[in-house]
C-alpha cells in the first residue's frame, strides 16, 4: 500500500514538475531605485524578512545589473532585450521608433498564449507597439487572477514607493512607511552603510534611514504577493522574479554607471530547483526577458542582445557588463562604462563637464543640497571632492574587489595600463557591434530617423558599413586624448558624415587654442555647416579659440532653430560659457517668455540668467 501511494506521489510530482516546465507561471516583482541593501545580501541594517525568505527558496545573483543609472532607458532594454543605446532609447525621456521585427517579449508570450498584465509602470520610451498591443491588461488593476481558468500568465508588479522622490519628499515617504512598527525603523545615526563620498550630516543620514524604511515598506508588499499565489495553491507552479530598475535614488548613485547606481538585487525561485543558491555569473538587464522567454519554453530573436541566464540550452556566459549614460533630463553627458566582474573601466567622453552638472530634479533632494553646502564651505570630504570637481577624467579604472565604493581612480596608475587599454577595446568594439547611437547628437537622430524606418536602423540599417561605424567610434573617442588625437580631428572635419565632423569640432573645442590656427580657421568655417550639432560644436570651440562675438552669433540663431534638440544644445553651450555669455542675457530672456517644444531648455535658460543675473527664479 505504501509503495503504491509513493508510486502515485512521484507520478503526480512529475507531471507538476513536467507542466511547469512546459508553460510555468511567471511572477516578476519589481522595485524602482534600490541596490542590495536586504538582509540576504549581507547589510547589517536591512530589514527585509519576505526577500530574504524568497533567497532562501531560490537562487541569489550577485553580479546582477542594470544597463543604465535611471529607470526609463533601462526599462526599455528590460522589455525588448536590446541596449538602449542601440534602439535610441537612451536619453532620459524620448520616444523612438522601433524596428519591425523588435517584439516587446510580452507578446511573444502573449502569442504563446500567456495572459500578461503590468501593473503598472511602462517608462518605455516608445509608443508603438502601444501598451495595448503588449500587454492584455496593464493599470493599477493589472492582474494574473483576471485570466481565463488554466491558462498560464506572465504578471508583474511594480513598487513605486522606493522612487527617489520617496525620500526626497516627506510626505510620500511618510505615506509609505505608514504602516512600518517600531522595530522595523532605523535609527540614523547607527546606521553603518553611509557612503564615504556624502557629507556626514544629520540631513544626509536621514535621507539613508528613509532609504532603507522605504526597501521595508517594498518587503511588506512584496510578501503579500507572494502569499497571494501561495493562497491560490500556485506556489509550486510559479517561477517568481524579484529586481531593482537601477541602484540608489540618490546622488552619486541614480544616473550613474558606478555599482551604486547599477548593482541591482536579482533573485529567482523555480520550483524543484535547488534551494539558497549564490549565482556570481554577469546578468545585465537586457537578459531579464530573453530569459523569462527561454524558461517558456519560446524562441526569440537572434538580433535580440540579452542572453537567457536560466534554462536549457544557454549561450556562453557574459564576460562583460556595459553600461550607458545620456542626457539626463535637461544635460547630456556620453559616458559608458564596462565591467569584468572585478573592474569597471568608464569613458567620459565629455570630460570637460562636471559630475554633478545643475539638474532641477536631483537639486531638490536633501542630500544634493548638503553636497552643495559642503562645496560652499569646503567641507567636503576626499571622496566627495572627488566628484565635487570642474571637470572629470577621461578614463577611469576601479578595483571593486578592493574598493566597492570606487573612489580610487586606477587609470593612470602604469600597473594596470593593460587593464585599462584591454577594456578600452572591449568597449569600443561593443559600441561598434550593437551601433552605438549615443554617440550621434539627438537633433541629428531626428534629422536622419526620417530616412530610416526606426532609429536601430541609423547605425544597424541594411546601407550601414561596420567600417564607418569603427570610425565614429573611434573618432569619438580621440576627441577627448588631447593634442595627441589633432591629426585625426583634422582629417575628420572633413568626413560626409556630419556626426564625424560634430566629433571634431567638440575635439578641437576641449583642445582650446593650443589646437592651433589651422583647426581655428576649420572651426570658423564649420559654423556654417549643414547640421545644427556641428555649427553649435563649432560656435563652441571658435569660443575657445577666443573669437566670441563670432561664436555668440551663430549660438543666438541656434536659440531660435526648428531643432528642439539643437536649441537645447546651444543652449547648454550658453550656461557653460557662463560671463562670456553675458551679451546673450536678453536673448536667454526671450526664450524663457516663448513657447519652447521642451520644458529642458527652459529649465538651462532659466540656470544660466540665475548665473548670470544673481537670482534665483524657478522654472518646471
Amino acid at each position: 500500500m505504501m509503495k503504491k501511494i509513493l508510486t502515485v506521489f512521484f507520478l503526480t510530482f512529475v507531471s507538476s514538475l513536467f507542466n511547469l516546465l512546459a508553460k510555468p507561471n511567471i511572477l516578476w516583482i519589481s522595485a524602482e531605485d534600490i541596490g542590495r541593501h536586504f538582509g540576504c545580501y549581507g547589510d547589517p541594517n536591512a530589514i527585509t524578512p519576505n526577500i530574504d525568505e524568497l533567497a532562501s527558496e531560490g537562487t541569489r545573483f550577485t553580479n546582477a545589473y542594470t544597463t543604465a543609472g535611471v529607470c526609463a532607458p533601462c526599462r526599455s532594454g528590460i522589455i525588448t532585450g536590446m541596449y538602449q543605446n542601440s534602439i535610441g532609447t537612451h536619453h532620459m525621456r524620448c520616444n523612438a521608433s522601433l524596428p519591425s521585427w523588435l517584439k516587446p517579449f510580452p507578446i511573444l508570450l502573449r502569442e504563446a498564449g500567456y495572459y500578461c498584465t503590468n501593473n503598472s509602470k511602462t517608462d518605455y520610451q516608445f509608443s508603438k507597439p502601444s501598451v495595448r498591443d503588449i500587454w492584455d491588461q496593464s493599470g493599477s488593476r493589472a492582474h494574473w487572477k483576471n485570466r481565463e481558468d488554466g491558462q498560464p500568465f506572465f504578471a508583474v508588479f511594480n513598487y513605486t514607493g522606493c522612487h527617489e522622490s520617496g525620500i526626497a519628499s516627506e510626505g510620500k515617504y511618510k505615506s509609505v512607511t505608514a504602516n512600518l512598527k517600531v522595530n522595523q525603523r532605523q535609527d540614523p545615526q547607527k546606521i553603518s552603510t553611509l557612503p564615504p563620498y556624502y557629507p556626514d550630516t544629520p540631513i544626509v543620514r536621514e535621507d539613508w534611514k528613509r532609504n532603507y524604511e522605504l526597501i521595508t515598506a517594498m518587503d511588506s508588499w512584496a510578501g503579500s504577493l507572494i502569499n497571494e499565489i501561495k493562497e491560490a495553491g500556485l506556489y509550486e507552479d510559479t517561477i517568481i522574479f524579484f529586481w531593482s530598475d537601477h541602484g540608489v535614488g540618490l546622488p552619486r548613485a541614480k544616473r550613474w554607471l558606478y555599482d551604486s547606481g547599477t548593482h541591482v538585487p536579482l533573485i529567482v525561485r523555480i520550483p524543484g530547483h535547488q534551494v539558497g543558491k549564490v549565482d556570481s555569473q554577469l546578468v545585465s538587464s537586457i537578459d531579464f526577458g530573453p530569459t523569462v522567454l527561454n524558461l517558456a519554453g519560446i524562441d526569440f530573436p537572434k538580433e535580440i542582445q540579452g542572453r537567457a541566464f536560466l534554462g536549457k540550452n544557454l549561450s556562453s556566459p557574459r564576460k562583460y557588463i556595459f553600461g550607458a549614460r545620456d542626457r539626463m533630463d535637461e544635460r547630456y553627458d556620453i559616458i559608458r562604462a564596462v565591467f569584468d566582474g572585478r573592474f569597471r573601466y568608464i569613458r567620459n567622453f565629455e570630460p570637460l563637464k562636471p559630475y554633478y552638472q545643475f539638474m532641477n530634479t536631483p537639486e531638490k533632494g536633501a542630500t544634493m543640497r548638503e553636497i552643495r553646502k559642503a562645496e560652499k564651505d569646503s567641507t567636503l570630504s576626499a571622496a566627495g571632492k572627488l566628484f565635487s570637481s570642474e571637470m572629470k577624467p577621461v578614463e577611469e579604472l576601479y578595483d571593486l574587489e578592493n574598493d566597492p565604493h570606487e573612489i580610487n581612480n586606477l587609470a593612470g596608475d602604469p600597473k594596470y595600463l593593460t587593464t585599462v587599454e584591454n577594456l578600452k577595446e572591449v568597449m569600443s568594439k561593443w559600441q561598434s557591434s550593437i551601433g552605438d547611437i549615443g554617440l550621434i547628437p539627438e537633433a541629428e537622430i531626428e534629422i536622419q530617423e526620417k530616412q530610416s524606418s526606426s532609429r536601430f536602423e541609423i547605425m544597424n540599417g541594411k546601407k550601414s558599413d561596420p567600417n564607418h561605424i569603427q570610425e565614429l567610434v573611434s573618432v569619438a573617442t580621440k576627441a577627448s586624448e588631447g593634442i595627441s588625437a589633432l591629426p585625426d580631428l583634422m582629417k575628420a572635419s572633413n568626413s560626409q558624415d556630419p556626426v564625424i565632423r560634430y566629433w571634431a569640432m567638440t575635439g578641437f573645442g576641449n583642445i582650446g587654442r593650443k589646437a592651433g590656427t589651422a583647426a581655428e580657421q576649420l572651426a570658423v568655417k564649420a559654423m556654417n555647416d549643414t547640421s545644427p550639432n556641428v555649427r553649435i560644436a563649432a560656435a563652441r570651440a571658435v569660443a575657445k579659440f577666443g573669437q566670441l562675438n563670432a561664436a555668440l552669433e551663430v549660438l543666438k540663431e541656434e536659440l531660435i532653430s526648428e531643432h528642439q534638440w539643437g536649441r537645447l544644445a546651444a543652449t547648454i553651450v550658453i550656461d557653460e560659457m557662463e560671463e562670456d555669455a553675458r551679451p546673450l542675457v536678453n536673448d536667454l530672456k526671450k526664450l524663457l517668455k516663448t513657447r519652447q517644444p521642451n520644458k529642458y531648455i527652459l529649465r538651462v535658460a532659466n540656470r544660466a540668467l540665475n548665473d548670470l543675473l544673481g537670482t534665483n527664479n524657478q522654472v518646471p
